[in-house]
């Protein structure tokens, strides 16, 4: 069984879980799921685009627009959201400690000015399963809350190759991403992070 590296407010952080070998062998795959369902800029239900660009592998894939946020089973182009890579599921099998297989795989692209607000996860069926998420390229300060909003919270710069799981009574903690920073990294052929987040969602 893989221990986490350190604990904050519940969530199980596994500092340096990827090697560089296996973070570019993983963008390889990304870039393929990229391909067959291209990133894109979903607008939340105030009508305003999300900084982030995004896209999804999996049974589901996470959608926005003025109707709400929700699990679609097709990318907005029309197809089937590709599978999840089998590098990808190996992660979660280390780490999630789960019996069941995510059937989503979210993957976030931070531009250098792009960030993501303090929000639950919290449109799955089963809380009792965990989010497992995984950090590649530039580092992002991320920020931990409360299960209400509100009240004080904690940061932690999370570095390429950093694992994070949210189970148990962290499951529906607020979380967000502050900012990137540029250059921190040379996984990806540009300034830029992606996080890829593992769910599942029935």
């Amino acid at each position: 069984m893989v221990h986490p590296t350190l604990t904050v407010r519940g969530f199980q952080v596994f500092k340096g879980f990827l090697s560089p070998a296996a973070q570019s062998a993983l963008v390889d795959d990304l870039r393929e799921v990229i391909r067959v369902a291209p990133l894109f800029s979903p607008q939340t239900p105030y009508g305003k685009p999300m900084t982030v660009r995004m896209t999804s592998a999996g049974r589901y894939g996470w959608y926005s627009d003025r109707t709400g946020y929700r699990y679609a089973p097709r990318h907005p182009s029309g197809v089937a959201w590709p599978a999840i890579p089998d590098r990808v599921l190996k992660i979660w099998a280390d780490v999630a400690g789960s019996a069941r297989a995510p059937d989503c795989c979210l993957l976030n692209f931070y531009a250098p000015e792009a960030r993501m607000g303090m929000h639950q996860d919290k449109d799955e069926a089963d809380f009792s399963h965990p989010v497992v998420s995984v950090s590649l390229g530039d580092d992002g300060l991320f920020r931990v809350g409360n299960t209400e909003r509100g009240g004080k919270t904690e940061s932690l710069w999370l570095q390429s190759g950093d694992v994070v799981v949210m189970g148990g009574a962290a499951r529906l903690t607020y979380h967000g991403i502050d900012r990137i920073k540029p250059g921190s990294s040379t996984l990806l052929a540009k300034p830029g992070r992606i996080n890829l987040t593992l769910r599942v969602v029935d």
